[in-house]
């Protein structure tokens, strides 16, 4: 039976969610799944060095709704390229990325032709539509016609429990994982760490769009105080978003051009060994305008190169971590409090090596891919059976 997985956040755009997706639908078989991807001007080179079926669609939708010329028009461009590849390839039952905008398309092949649909949910995307009434309406009409909720976190769960009487018993948690045998540490590389200005600095390194819930702002701030101690420290933030120019403008008003250092998005291979040659991970996420981290895939993949991490206590980030064990959770909300968590482990040099030995096993254990798409493979299955029902 031949599944189709609609997600606008897709390699090669950047994004934890994306990348979630990729590590799952490229493990499963290629006679039972094809993806319908976003656009992205790389999507050409990306797509012809795989061999997961994949088409590309102009996904991306400026407004969700549907009240509006604009947002009518859009969904119905989208379904009408639906439709013709459900039956083309015979599509039997829809993945469907998001609650919204990919989950209404979900709903209108529901209602349309049939096709049983499942959702995933990552936490954050709820936050925004539960800010307004129509999306609020659009998201409990899908969540209604789902036969599977897919959430990425017991945090998430919480938050889709909060549709009473909608979703009911049909939650299913799926955690992302990692790839244990490419995420692994790794022997300190000199010739790396020259190139990347790193040299015999402590870095702390941050990976992540470049937005406020992320919390590359007050690490910022947090560095100001960090370096009065540890006068080596570098701060070298990877990844781009709408906050760069901001963030930039902030490294200069405090002066710390010396101590921060922005990468931009950078290849496979380069980010890696970042994971790898960094001494501490800090993703400082806090909740912004009900903006919340959903689950914080980069912490478990800095924990799998053996990595102590430190997070803020807000979303899901707690879900990746042994609390005090292989990663810190600080109030993130506050720039002093993540400068005394970065202190405290860059000060202790045995300390971080046990926390990174321990992070390894703790990957290692929960979240290995290996065993994550046996879990998966069984959700599918439940909507399969259902279908043949």
């Amino acid at each position: 039976m031949k599944s189709l997985l609609i997600t606008e956040i897709f390699p090669p755009k950047v994004g934890g969610s994306g990348r979630w997706f990729w590590e799952v639908y490229s493990r499963l078989s290629r006679q039972d799944y094809i993806v319908a991807a976003g656009n992205d001007e790389r999507a050409t080179a990306f797509d012809s060095n795989h061999d997961l079926p994949c088409v590309r669609w102009p996904l991306f939708l400026p407004t969700w709704g549907i009240i509006s010329t604009k947002g009518f028009l859009g969904y119905a461009r989208l379904f009408k390229l639906l439709r013709s590849l459900i039956k083309q390839e015979d599509i039997k039952a829809l993945h469907c990325g998001r609650c919204l905008p990919e989950g209404f398309l979900g709903w209108l092949a529901w209602k349309w032709m049939g096709i049983p649909y499942l959702c995933y949910v990552h936490g954050e995307e709820l936050q925004y539509i539960c800010k307004s009434r129509e999306l609020y309406w659009l998201s409990r009409l899908v969540f209604s016609g789902a036969r599977l909720v897919i959430v990425n976190s017991k945090n998430t769960q919480r938050l889709v429990n909060g549709y009473r009487g909608v979703v009911q018993n049909r939650i299913r948690l799926l955690r992302p994982g990692v790839d244990t045998t490419y995420f692994r540490s790794n022997a300190q590389d000199i010739v790396f760490r020259a190139e990347f200005g790193w040299k015999n600095r402590l870095v702390i390194l941050t990976v992540g769009r470049l937005q406020k819930r992320k919390g590359q702002d007050y690490t910022i701030l947090a560095v100001k105080k960090v370096k009065q101690v540890i006068p080596n420290v570098l701060y070298a933030i990877v990844g781009n978003g709408e906050e760069r120019q901001y963030l930039e403008g902030l490294v200069i008003r405090e002066g710390l051009q010396q101590y921060v250092r922005f990468f931009g998005e950078i290849d496979q291979a380069n980010l890696l060994a970042c994971y790898q040659q960094c001494d501490l991970f800090v993703l400082a996420n806090r909740e912004v305008d009900g903006d919340i981290e959903g689950f914080g895939m980069v912490l478990v993949e800095a924990q799998s190169c053996g990595k102590p991490v430190i997070a803020g206590n807000s979303g899901g980030t707690a879900e990746t971590m042994i609390r005090n064990e292989t990663g810190l959770l600080v109030d993130c909300r506050y720039p002093d409090l993540i400068a005394e968590a970065i202190i405290d482990l860059l000060r202790d040099t045995e300390k971080r090596a046990v926390m990174g030995n321990q992070a390894v096993k703790w990957v290692r254990e929960n979240f290995d891919w290996e065993s994550l798409i046996v879990r998966a493979e069984n959700i599918f299955e439940e909507l399969s059976v259902k279908v043949r029902s």
